[in-house]
């Protein structure tokens, strides 16, 4: 099934400005144009843009609780105390827990665990088991990472068993802050750190600096951490701006010069050796690989969890490392096997429900589900119809599902809508969990509709490709091509620069391509100058197959990528959509 797109064409930047970076740069209008729209509106801003510096990144004491989180991690190592350095069981979580595992471990403190919890025992956050557990060893520190900011009841639990607390954390805080030793998060009210769009592992890494300046380690010794912080900077979509984009700089250099002995396992596994590895590689590749121990442990399982992605991305032997990457890659299958079937059943059960399809969200429960991949069920659902997306199953004694959103819609505003029919639920505008009574699940599907009808804008069930400019085909010289280069990385808050160019067509034999010929490969051309022809490749999109094989125009928009095979680097146009021209 495929959706019509809105292609819009953003507001060209202020001229005068545009011209100004265009000239002072060396580089292209249209390229000049992409920093204004972007709010880089002079040449130092741009320089500053195109060569991120280390010394760009802010002094982690400006985030609230930085001296007493660092004060509290040097006693503790101070006195040998032990450590339980404590995660949630997503790439984000297990990266971080990784990072301050390997910092602490590299420190020469021998008394030190790490804790994921299991998915489905213990769900998300910080459990009262994992502090049962923490008492039962001797652990008097615990350090939370991607997790805590609302564990105030757990933490008060702990405390009444002599055991301290420091978060780190990037979720929204609720009404009352947790009473640990110490609390980072730039999202918090009273904290003045001027940036607070870090992942958990980014908040993870701000304490290890705070420790290595408070203690005159130089920062060269931790700069061989920025490969776990890439990876959950692109794993949980927070923007490649500010700080982000300083940290993934630097990150995607490790990751591609000298990764840790556990992703250097998963890069060999992607097939991504020798290859330069970008933030849609860890997107679609590295990550989903990470996150899958923990979407498929199972009540019978629970050692397929987090806890073993952890014990990867740790590993300093490389041919154990090697082991347990393919340990996961076999989880991975498995997921996507799972995945697949689920999805299938999730189309079937739509397609065979007509009052469904007609609704402007979808709603869908089956217990038989597995938890861990209803959110990749949610998104996958979302490609096919377009609207606010809720899959559910049941786990535990509870149904417990995932939901997403599309553009324009505040998603969290329509479950948080349904509070008082929910135990807990927690995310943001485009992504939330939620877990509920088996006896709310009735009211819940209705009141969910019901919200989504009242607020969402019809504009908004209508997917939307955002183009940046229009271009001729001879416009994309090598020169272009070095020069747009330099805007990488690219990724949410940083997007590829999307463009458009009309009347193109086809020069030779246009293929469809892929196990199912799913894809469409063409070579495009323009009339006017018929000898610049570019390679195209169009993901999922054989429809205009016979249209473009016979010659015929279309209007295509594009990102411009490279493309590597077998040592050979050529100019590729990434189609995101064609239209045909009559």
């Amino acid at each position: 099934m495929s959706i019509a797109k809105n292609w819009v064409l953003k507001p060209a930047g202020d001229r005068a400005k545009v011209e100004e970076l265009s000239t002072g740069l060396g580089i292209a209008p249209q390229l000049a144009n992409l920093l204004v729209q972007r709010g880089i509106e002079s040449i130092q801003q741009a320089q500053k843009f195109f060569d991120p510096k280390l010394s760009d990144l802010h002094d982690p004491f400006l985030m609230k609780d930085m001296d007493r989180a660092v004060e509290r991690v040097a006693a503790a190592v101070a006195i040998g105390e032990k450590m339980m350095v404590y995660g949630d069981y997503d790439v984000d979580g297990t990266t971080a827990v990784a990072l301050v595992y390997s910092f602490l471990r590299r420190l020469g403190h021998e008394q030190l665990m790490f804790y994921i919890p299991d998915r489905y025992t213990e769900g998300y956050g910080v459990s009262y088991k994992s502090i049962d557990y923490a008492r039962e060893h001797g652990v008097g520190l615990v350090i939370t990472l991607d997790c805590g900011i609302k564990a105030v009841e757990k933490v008060a639990y702990a405390r009444e068993r002599g055991i301290d607390f420091i978060i780190c954390d990037h979720h929204l805080p609720g009404e009352k802050i947790p009473e640990a030793v110490a609390v980072l998060d730039a999202k918090r009210e009273d904290c003045n750190y001027p940036f607070d769009e870090l992942s958990g592992c980014g908040v993870g890494f701000k304490l290890v600096q705070g420790y290595c300046k408070r203690q005159g380690i130089p920062f060269s010794d931790i700069e061989r951490l920025l490969d776990f912080v890439v990876v959950s900077i692109a794993s949980d979509i927070v923007p490649l701006r500010d700080e982000n984009r300083v940290l993934a700089y630097y990150g995607l250099k490790r990751l591609n010069e000298n990764p840790s002995k556990g992703l250097k396992s998963i890069i060999k596994i992607c097939g991504l050796e020798g290859h330069q590895i970008t933030i849609d590689d860890i997107v679609f590749r590295i990550g989903p690989r990470i996150n899958a121990a923990g979407r498929m442990a199972s009540e019978e399982n629970a050692a397929s969890g987090g806890h073993s992605a952890v014990n990867m991305l740790v590993e300093r032997d490389e041919t154990t490392a090697e082991e347990l990457g393919g340990i996961i890659d076999m989880f991975n299958q498995d997921r996507k096997s799972i995945d697949r079937s689920v999805t299938q059943e999730a189309y079937d059960y739509i397609e065979a429900n007509p009052e469904l399809k007609l609704k402007k969200a979808t709603v869908i429960y089956n217990p038989k589900w597995m938890k861990g991949i209803v959110g990749i069920v949610a998104s996958r659902l979302i490609e096919t119809y377009y609207r606010p997306t809720v899959v559910l199953t049941m786990s535990n004694g509870f149904v417990t599902g995932s939901a997403r959103s599309v553009s324009g819609f505040d998603l969290y505003q329509a479950v948080e809508s349904c509070a008082d029919l929910l135990e807990n639920f927690g995310g943001h505008t485009y992504a939330a969990g939620l877990t509920m009574k088996p006896e709310n699940v009735e009211r819940f599907i209705e009141r969910f509709h019901s919200y989504v009808e009242e607020h969402i804008d019809p504009a908004a069930l209508i997917p939307q490709v955002e183009i940046d400019s229009e271009l001729l085909l001879s416009d994309i010289t090598p020169e272009f091509r070095e020069a747009l280069g330099k805007f990488q990385p690219f990724g949410h808050g940083n997007n590829a620069p999307i463009f458009v160019t009309r009347r193109v067509t086809n020069r030779g034999d246009a293929k469809l391509v892929g196990a199912e010929r799913e894809h469409l490969k063409m070579e495009l051309m323009q009339e006017e100058k018929p000898n610049t022809a570019l390679p195209a490749i169009a993901f999922q999109q054989p429809t205009h197959y016979e249209w473009v094989r016979g010659g015929r125009p279309v209007d295509v928009c594009y990102a411009v990528v490279e493309n590597h095979y077998r040592g050979t680097v050529t100019p590729q146009l990434r189609i995101k959509d064609i239209k045909i021209c009559m």
